[in-house]
């Protein structure tokens, strides 16, 4: 097929996410990919700042990674992981261990996010049907965050934004605090706290974990918040006898700085989810990492096991690609480099901040946000973006920029120039 045959066949059958089949956003073919740029079928080049929904922190086309996956191809693409195992699986389980907080000592592979945060509510849910504490089974959250499409993940996004009124009756209801409002890197206000202590405190009985992305809110509304936020509540969660989840999927692997968010805490979570960027953007695979007393318990308990087992768990390609990437992380200064963006990024957005169309900007690591004052129309804006030589996916009023780690310091400052042209415009 042409390229027009293609657009028009993938407009009447493929549904995009988030989209209607009746009035499908335009798509841009796009026929390979390279280092930060994509190639259209035009010819045409585009930088991507998205980082393919913030996993391809190397890039596209990367040697190693290559490398890595072509080796492990000619051995095997995949094998079940039930009574099975295999060298890619366990290296990279002693790798995640090996940079991950010292409580984390057992690794359960997954095949996406969402199914990770599944995992990490079941190993939560288990944990207190082990130590017959029947009732807990509800989970506590703030406001504005985002953990998945999959129903119990998405039974803890925001109650407004998180698809909740769509599903209505179908469901799990749990329980929100509000927001955490003080910024990160400012003086922690200890009102902050309040909501989220006093819901703790009285419904405790029923709560088996309360579930938070550390320090970024994803999705939800990409706000950034105190790192005491997540120290106070890991002192809540011991009062009250109640698991603490870390969702790092967003923030894992050095987006924020440190390698997982949660190293800006003085604290360590019981439970942590991985993705996105575990692979490099190759293949879609994530990890529930946990302690021995979370493992211990589940497994001393009924019916024994912990009840969970994708298809595609552990799967070969991914497990080795995933080693390679973080190996290939750890390989140079990755500190500095995302310093490095953070800062031009706050040199270069910062400024649109007292333009009246513009709420706020703000930065962390190798996360630059503009929330607009007013939702922005996606399919015009996008349009803009392709036509500027970027590419730059807003949702609701935030435009904002997750580029891969390798981006030069031009590439960068066409994507930054793109929003204030889009933004001034």
């Amino acid at each position: 097929m042409q390229h027009s045959e293609l657009i028009n066949f993938d407009k009447e059958h493929i549904w995009h996410p988030y989209t209607s089949m009746h009035k499908p956003l335009p798509v841009f073919e796009v026929v390979s990919a390279s280092g930060v740029h994509l190639k259209l079928h035009n010819g045409n080049e585009i930088i991507d700042g998205m980082s393919s929904w913030w996993a391809a922190i190397h890039g596209y086309n990367h040697p190693v990674l290559n490398k890595a996956i072509t080796k492990q191809l000619k051995k095997m693409s995949h094998v079940m992981f039930g009574g099975i195992t295999h060298k890619p699986a366990i290296e990279l389980a002693e790798k995640l261990i090996a940079i991950s907080p010292s409580n984390f000592t057992k690794v359960f592979f997954s095949d996406s996010g969402s199914v990770s945060v599944e995992i990490a509510v079941k190993m939560a849910l288990q944990y207190w049907k082990s130590l017959n504490k029947q009732n807990k089974t509800k989970l506590l959250t703030v406001k504005s965050g985002y953990h998945g499409d999959t129903f119990k993940a998405m039974s803890v996004c925001d109650p407004k934004t998180g698809m909740h009124h769509i599903f209505t009756g179908a469901m799990p209801i749990n329980y929100f605090a509000n927001q955490p409002q003080t910024r990160f890197g400012t003086e922690w206000e200890n009102s902050d706290i309040a909501s989220i202590k006093q819901l703790a405190e009285t419904k405790k009985d029923e709560i088996a974990a309360i579930i938070i992305e550390p320090i970024v809110q994803g999705a939800g509304g990409m706000w950034f918040y105190s790192s005491e936020y997540l120290n106070q509540l890991r002192n809540i969660c011991d009062a009250n006898d109640i698991l603490l989840i870390f969702d790092e999927i967003a923030t894992g692997f050095g987006r924020t700085g440190e390698m997982f968010a949660t190293n800006y805490t003085k604290i360590q979570a019981d439970i942590m989810c991985v993705g996105k960027a575990l692979t490099g953007g190759y293949m879609s695979l994530a990890a529930t990492l946990t302690s021995d007393k979370i493992s211990s318990t589940i497994s001393s308990g009924k019916p024994g096991v912990f009840m969970h087992g994708p298809t595609f768990m552990a799967n070969p390609l991914a497990c080795a690609v995933s080693l390679a990437s973080i190996n290939l992380l750890e390989s140079y200064d990755w500190k500095s480099k995302i310093s490095a963006i953070e800062q031009q990024l706050k040199t270069e957005l910062l400024e649109l901040k007292t333009n009246k169309k513009v709420a706020d900007v703000r930065v962390l690591g190798a996360i630059g946000v503009v929330e607009m004052t007013e939702p922005v129309d996606m399919a015009d804006i996008q349009a803009k973006f392709v036509e500027l030589g970027v590419w730059i996916r807003p949702f609701g009023k935030l435009i904002y920029l997750m580029p891969p780690y390798i981006i030069e310091k031009n590439d960068l400052s066409i994507l930054t120039s793109a929003i204030k042209t889009v933004v001034l415009g």
